[in-house]
Formats: structure tokens, C-alpha cells, sequence
């Protein structure tokens, strides 16, 4: 690394500078003179250098003159500053302008050259992180989104691919399966992100309230209208408006919204005046909006404008292996939360954890070991914290052949008849389990 890195030694002593001079050239430095700062700065003017050692005291411009406009030259250099033991206080000044570090005379050879050796470990850890921040396109805001299933794996791709560009999304998935996190990882990987996203809870809100709170409304407009108020849309111009559980508008809402979609327009409520506003709008819901379309309770044409792209996020059920990371997040949350020590999982509860099939997703998993740490007392989460719901029941009177009958058809339901998924649970082989369904007359809750 030090063959790489070039210093500029400043010094009105010619002493000091073939010293400093020699020291440096024999670890191996690229290096480079100058007498004065006047000299100094018409070499940076033609040159970068890497390290500035700058003596604070010479004739004409002093060296804290110096140091900043060598920072207009190049912001990047470190500069170190060279005092005798009297002047430190001008040293300390020079590091409140940003100087590195500064060094008294007489030096020590050693001390200086491990200095000089910190300052190279600098400039390689700064070229380091610059190199990956130009190979790795990274996702930001995304750190409650925990997963390293493949199933989260994909989501991950469709964020970093749809949130470049302006195209509508809808993202779909059950309830408590993070939505609302996956709409703000778009929003704040995107060329908005220096502006608003604004949330609408749609289902929250009857038909009248949520036509005042997209479009907002005029003083007057009606009772208890005391004052103008601006709409989510307006508060959006040039960020990202975001519609949950879009499924539940109404039919009226729904046109009034398919046409501010298409003219990114709109007029407040008791108002005439026309809005324009620059947003881009993300929806999510856990309805199926094709089968509304086919029955009539969703438009077409909405649809077909909002759904440019989705996202599916997977239910928890689907993606087990990142149930004991989202765990140990909601653990030291909570934990840090409430002030207390970090507890831990007793195995046992973890694998009925990782067994439940928490039709609430994440969300009750995190509700879940919430409750266990504030009912907990021990430094561990154990089975009789946990509030895992229904459980099965068996009678000791049942033969081994109907328990066994009794407990496929229950790992078969829980996870939807996967056949590889129930196969693993159940540790045996796929033809193993075609056997046994066979064999019991197993049927879907479906069917």
C-alpha cells in the first residue's frame, strides 16, 4: 500500500525536509518537497497528494491558511500538521478545521511513521468502501425486512429492480406479512426517496372521509371543514403515495381514483381549483383483486393501471428458515425495548416455533415473542411462554395406526399439502408419504 500512497512534506527547514524526506522514501513512500505554502500549493495544483505534512508556523502564509485551501484543492487529502510543543494550541484549531492529526517537533521517528501508517490504513479502508459502493448495489431502509429463504431472496431482486423506475405496484400477500415494509423499501431505494411517502390506510376510513383525505378540502366544504387542508396526493408531489388494503374503496372511489391516476390531477373536496402533483402510487392488499375484477367489485381499468407490477411477499409458512432470524430481531428489539438482558431460545420452543403455522405471519410471530419476553422470567424463552394456539389433541385410547393417521393429516393441512414440505417435516421420504395418504384415504380440506 505505500508504494500507492503519495506525501508532500511542507517545511521552511531544509533539515526537516530531507529527513522527513528520507524516512519516508526508505518505507517505501512516494514523496514530494516544498519550502513554503506558496510552493506547496502550486505543486497541489498539479499533483494529488495523498498526505500533507504542513509545519504550522512559516514565513508568509502560516500553515492553518494552508491547510484550508489545500482542502479546496482536494477535500480527500489528509492533513497532518508539524508543530513545536508551544504552539498546540493552533494545532488543535487546525483539527477542528479538519486536520487529521498533528505531530510535535523534535519528532520520534517511530511514532511518526506509525502515524503515517494509521493515516495509509485510512485512505485504503475509504478506496475500499468507495470500490464496493460502486460494485454493490445495495438496498436501503430495508433492515426490518429479515429473510435468506429464496422465496425472500426474490423479493429482495423485485425491490431492487422495480424501485428505479415510476411504474405502479401492487403488492399482494396475506395479512401481518410485511406490506407496508416492502412499499417503503421501494420508495426509499428510488430516485424519490428525498421526498415524502405518504401512507393511506384505506380500510380505515369510510368513503367520504378517505375522498378528504386523498384529495383534501376547502375551508367550508363541510361541516366542521374549519380550515383549507392539503390531500395525501398533494403531500406526495414528488415522493410516493402508498394505499393500503386498496381492495375495500368504493366503486365511486375507485373511478375518482383511475382518473387521478391518469391525469395526476385532482380537485379538493368544496374546491375548483385544478392540483397538479407528481407522485407515484404503490398499493397492497391480501385480496385477490382478478377474482373482484371477474365479479364486479373491482374495475378493470384500475386494476390493470395499478398492477404495471407485483410483488408477492410469501407467507411465513412458506419461507421457515427465516423464522429463528426474524426471532433473534424481534428478541433484541424487545429486549432493548424494555431494558432487559438479551434472553435466548430454549430449543425445544424454537422447533415448536419453527413447526407453528402463524396464520398472522410475522406479525404474530413478533406479537408472539413480544408477549414471551414481557411474561417471561428467566433469562430464556421456554414452551409455556409461548401461546402457539391449537395444538393436537390426543386420546390415549386411539390405536398407534390412527394416531399416525391423525398426525400426517394434520402436518399435511398445516402446510397445504406440500407434499415435499410435509415429507420433511414428517422425516420421511415423498413416496413414503404418497404411500400413507393412500393407505388412510387422505383427503384436502379443499377437496
Amino acid at each position: 500500500m505505500a508504494k500507492s500512497i503519495s506525501i508532500l512534506i511542507v517545511d521552511d527547514e531544509a533539515s526537516v525536509r530531507d529527513s522527513l524526506n528520507n524516512w519516508f522514501i526508505e518505507d517505501g513512500y512516494q514523496v514530494a518537497c516544498a519550502a513554503d505554502a506558496k510552493e506547496a500549493l502550486s505543486l497541489l495544483e498539479s499533483k494529488s497528494f495523498d498526505i500533507v505534512l504542513a509545519d504550522i508556523k512559516m514565513p508568509g502564509m502560516d500553515g492553518l491558511e494552508m491547510h484550508r485551501r489545500i482542502k479546496v484543492l482536494n477535500k480527500e487529502a489528509i492533513v497532518i500538521i508539524m508543530t513545536a510543543f508551544a504552539s498546540v494550541d493552533t494545532a488543535v484549531q487546525a483539527l477542528k478545521d479538519g486536520a487529521y492529526d498533528y505531530v510535535t517537533k523534535p519528532f520520534d521517528p517511530d511514532d511518526l511513521s506509525h502515524l503515517i501508517r494509521n493515516a495509509t490504513k485510512h485512505i485504503s479502508l475509504k478506496t475500499e468502501n468507495e470500490a464496493l459502493r460502486n460494485k454493490v448495489v445495495s438496498l436501503e431502509n430495508v433492515e426490518d425486512i429479515i429473510g435468506v429463504s429464496e422465496p425472500m431472496m426474490k423479493v429482495f431482486k423485485e425491490i431492487e429492480s422495480v424501485a428505479q423506475s415510476n411504474s405502479s405496484v401492487i403488492i399482494t400477500g396475506e395479512s401481518g406479512t410485511g406490506k407496508e415494509l416492502i412499499a417503503r423499501a421501494i420508495h426509499f431505494n428510488s430516485p424519490r426517496k428525498y421526498f415524502s411517502l405518504v401512507s393511506v390506510h384505506c380500510g380505515a376510513l369510510t368513503e367520504s372521509l378517505l375522498e378528504s383525505e386523498l384529495f383534501g378540502h376547502e375551508k367550508g366544504a363541510f361541516t366542521g371543514a374549519m380550515f383549507n387542508r392539503k390531500g395525501r396526493f398533494e403531500m406526495a408531489d414528488g415522493g410516493t403515495i402508498f394505499l393500503d388494503e386498496i381492495a375495500t374503496i368504493s366503486t365511486k372511489m375507485q373511478v375518482e381514483l383511475l382518473r387521478v391516476l391518469e391525469t395526476k390531477s385532482f380537485v379538493r373536496v368544496g374546491g375548483n381549483k385544478e392540483i397538479k402533483s407528481d407522485f407515484r402510487v404503490i398499493c397492497a392488499t391480501n385480496k385477490n383483486l382478478k377474482k373482484m375484477v371477474e365479479n364486479g367489485t373491482f374495475r378493470e381499468d384500475l386494476f390493470y393501471r395499478l398492477n404495471v407490477v407485483n410483488i408477492n411477499v410469501p407467507p411465513l409458512r412458506e419461507r421457515v428458515e427465516d423464522i429463528p432470524l426474524l426471532v433473534n430481531y424481534f428478541i433484541k428489539k424487545y429486549c432493548n425495548a424494555m431494558s432487559r438482558d438479551i434472553v435466548t431460545v430454549d430449543p425445544a420452543a424454537m422447533k415448536r416455533i419453527e413447526e407453528f403455522e402463524f396464520p398472522g405471519n410475522v406479525r404474530e410471530l413478533e406479537n408472539m415473542i413480544e408477549r414471551a419476553i414481557v411474561i417471561g422470567n428467566g433469562k430464556e424463552i421456554r414452551l409455556k411462554d409461548l401461546p402457539l394456539g391449537k395444538e393436537i389433541v390426543y386420546n390415549s385410547a386411539e390405536s398407534l395406526e390412527d394416531l399416525e393417521k391423525r398426525h400426517i393429516q394434520f402436518i399435511l393441512n398445516k402446510y397445504n399439502w406440500n407434499i415435499s414440505r410435509a415429507a420433511k417435516v414428517l422425516s420421511i421420504d415423498r413416496v413414503t408419504l404418497y404411500n400413507k395418504i393412500k393407505k388412510y384415504d387422505l383427503k384436502s380440506e379443499t377437496e
